[in-house]
């Protein structure tokens, strides 16, 4: 359940129910006061199925970005056992934004990789510089992929960025090169890839872990070349009009659904994902198995292959892309 402080404008009506629901569970008991009750609860999962139901891409941004919402090691507490971290690329320093590990996925040997921004804690946001990777996150996440490809384990990839982070120092050490790095070696890498979609999926700052055989993005999560207030910024020069550049970026999972990005929807609990984290990563957790076993079948040769026509035909003109059910 969010705070109260991390209530959305378009979750204002709900907000206000709840708080009556709260002082009426403060009253003694009574038949009238739980019919009360029963009926208020009845009457916010109404409203949710139907504000939910019809979000504006803005909107959708907004939950992809709640501080509430669960974050990459929230889904390795709840879906993975045994995971080992893997720190640095063996070049400069460890970079926190970009968490990578071993770990054991429904009894099997896998690696797990993928962005961290820190959660609802403001010291673990600055810690993890609130998932803007620097140049030595990719490659340290790279040289991840490359013991997993390896030992013969399939990579998990869960993606929540705003961006790869722009500052001078990640210039200096040649960011924009870490990331096309890592795009041409997974592009090849001998490794079942899974990539989920989990929250933000910034620029290149995502798309430097997002080269795999099935990408999976959660039904409030969004995916872009640029975020809103940088797009409005550019084409308009004024970053309040980020509610209409999110419009036409077609960011939300529809969205790149039908332009064939991704793959596969992860339904998420009425509400999204921060207000009921467990049945959110339950929901991810049979949508990487559907995925893992449908690439797994295929050979390596298969599989890369694949993967290669897979982002070869992404924007080509004339090209009908098939809607899968999340």
């Amino acid at each position: 359940m969010s705070k109260p402080s991390d209530v959305l404008e378009f979750e204002a009506p709900l907000a206000v129910l709840r708080k009556e629901i709260e002082a009426l569970t403060m009253m003694p008991r009574t038949e009238q006061r739980d019919s009360d009750i029963e009926q208020l609860q009845r009457r916010i999962e109404s409203m949710q199925r139907e504000i939910y139901a019809n979000l504006k891409p803005w909107q959708r941004v907004q939950l992809a970005r709640h501080p509430q919402r669960p974050c990459m090691l929230d889904y390795v507490a709840r879906l993975f056992t045994d995971f080992a971290e893997i720190h640095g690329d063996r070049r400069f320093a460890d970079d926190h934004a970009i968490v990578a590990g071993l770990a054991r996925y429904h009894d099997e040997p896998v690696l797990v990789v993928g962005h961290q921004k820190g959660g609802a804690d403001t010291k673990q946001k600055i810690y993890r510089n609130f998932g803007y990777a620097r140049p030595e996150g990719y490659r340290k996440a790279l040289r991840a992929m490359r013991l997993a490809e390896k030992f013969g384990r399939a990579v998990i990839v869960i993606v929540d960025t705003p961006a790869a982070f722009p500052g001078i120092e990640s210039e200096e050490r040649g960011v924009a090169e870490a990331i096309a790095f890592n795009l041409r070696e997974m592009a090849v890498l001998n490794a079942p890839i899974i990539v989920a979609v989990c929250g933000e999926g910034g620029s290149g700052g995502a798309l430097g872990l997002a080269i795999g055989d099935r990408i999976l993005i959660q039904e409030f999560a969004i995916y872009s070349v640029i975020p809103p207030e940088g797009c409005a910024a550019i084409l308009w020069r004024d970053s309040g009009r980020k509610v209409q550049a999110a419009e036409a970026l077609k960011l939300t999972a529809p969205d790149m659904l039908r332009l064939g990005i991704v793959d596969t929807i992860v339904p998420e609990p009425v509400g999204g994902a921060h207000n009921d984290p467990a049945s959110a990563a339950g929901l991810l957790d049979r949508a990487i198995v559907s995925a893992l076993s449908a690439v797994k079948m295929l050979s390596p040769e298969a599989r890369t292959e694949a993967r290669y026509q897979k982002f070869r035909q992404m924007g080509r003109p004339g090209i009908d892309f098939v809607e899968t059910e999340g």
